[in-house]
C-alpha cells in the first residue's frame, strides 16, 4: 500500500467536512456508475454526484442516512450534472480492482451540517 504525500497541518484544517443527511438519490442520466444524492447541510441543500452506483444494491435506502462530506469543495460539473462536495467512503481492493466501497457515516444521528473533526 503507498500513502499520497505528507500534508501539513493546515492544509488539512482548511477541508470542512460535515455530516450530511441525503434526502434523494437517484442515477445519474448520464454515467452507469454515478448516483445523483441531493443532501441536506443543515442551512442549505445541495446536490453531490458521488461513484458509488456499483456498490448501492438499494439506491432508495440511501434516503434518510447520514453521511460525511467534503463541504468546501470547488463546484465541478460530471457529465452534465454539477456537483457540490464529495462524500467520504472507504474502498476496498483486491489486485489493485475496488471490490467494495463503503460510506463513512456517524455512529449515531447528529444534526445535519455538524462538523467532523
Amino acid at each position: 500500500m503507498s500513502f499520497k504525500p505528507t500534508i501539513e497541518f493546515n492544509d488539512f484544517a482548511r477541508i470542512d467536512l460535515r455530516v450530511a443527511t441525503i434526502i434523494a438519490a437517484e442515477p445519474h442520466p448520464n454515467a452507469d456508475r454515478l448516483l445523483k444524492l441531493q443532501i441536506d447541510l443543515g442551512d442549505e441543500h445541495r446536490q453531490i454526484c458521488a461513484g458509488i452506483r456499483l456498490y448501492t444494491d438499494d439506491i432508495g435506502a440511501l434516503v434518510g442516512k447520514q453521511i460525511i462530506v467534503v463541504a468546501n469543495l470547488a463546484p465541478r460539473s460530471i457529465r452534465g450534472e454539477v456537483s457540490n462536495g464529495m462524500l467520504l467512503a472507504a474502498s476496498a481492493t483486491e489486485d489493485d480492482r475496488v471490490t467494495d466501497v463503503v460510506l463513512l457515516e456517524p455512529r449515531r444521528s447528529v444534526p445535519a451540517g455538524s462538523t467532523v473533526a
